[in-house]
C-alpha cells in the first residue's frame, strides 16, 4: 500500500465524521437507543416464532418497552426445478414481512415498511431429509428478514433525544 493510500483510508473516518455521520452501533447509535426498548408482538405460528426470536436476539427483550413492533408475515412455496417427468425436485420459499413500530401505549407511528426475500431447498431427498431442509430453509428466511427489519429500523428510524 502506498503512502497517499494509507492517507486517504486514515483521512476517510474523519470525512465521515465531519458530513454527521453516526455508527449505527457506535456511541449515540440508533441500535443502542433501541436494544432492550422494542417489544415485538407475540408470534402466532411457527414461522412467526422464529422471526420473533430472532427480531429479539438483535433488539433484545424487553420488561418496559418504549416501542412496539407489529408483524405481518406471509410466505408461499413456489416449485423451482420440475424434471421431465413433471416432478418438483427444488423448491423457494418466498417471505414477506410488513412492520410496523409504534410508540408504546399509542398508535403513533414510528417506523414501518415491507421486507422480502427468498430461500430455497432440495426436494430429492429421503421422506426425513425433505421436510429436514424445507424447515431448515423456513428459520433461514426468518432469520434474513429479521436482518433486513433491524437493519432498515437501525437505519431509519429517528428518535427523539
Amino acid at each position: 500500500m502506498s503512502l497517499s493510500d494509507r492517507r486517504t483510508f486514515l483521512l476517510f473516518p474523519l470525512a465521515l465524521a465531519a458530513c454527521g455521520f453516526t455508527p449505527v452501533y457506535g456511541p449515540g447509535g440508533t441500535a443502542g437507543a433501541l436494544y432492550g426498548k422494542v417489544q415485538v408482538a407475540a408470534p402466532s405460528d411457527r414461522e412467526s416464532f422464529l422471526l420473533v426470536q430472532d427480531l429479539e436476539q438483535r433488539l433484545g427483550r424487553s420488561d418496559n418497552p418504549a416501542y412496539d413492533l407489529d408483524i405481518f408475515l406471509s410466505t408461499v412455496t413456489e416449485g423451482q426445478a420440475v424434471t421431465a417427468s413433471g416432478d418438483i425436485t427444488r423448491y423457494s420459499i418466498v417471505g414477506r414481512a410488513d412492520y410496523v413500530m409504534t410508540k408504546h401505549g399509542t398508535e403513533e407511528v414510528i417506523a414501518s415498511g415491507s421486507v422480502d426475500n427468498f430461500t430455497g431447498y432440495s426436494a430429492t431427498g429421503s421422506t426425513v431429509e425433505t421436510p429436514a431442509a424445507e424447515r431448515d430453509a423456513r428459520a433461514r428466511l426468518m432469520s434474513i428478514l429479521a436482518d433486513q427489519i433491524t437493519t432498515r429500523l437501525f437505519t431509519t428510524v429517528e428518535l427523539p433525544e
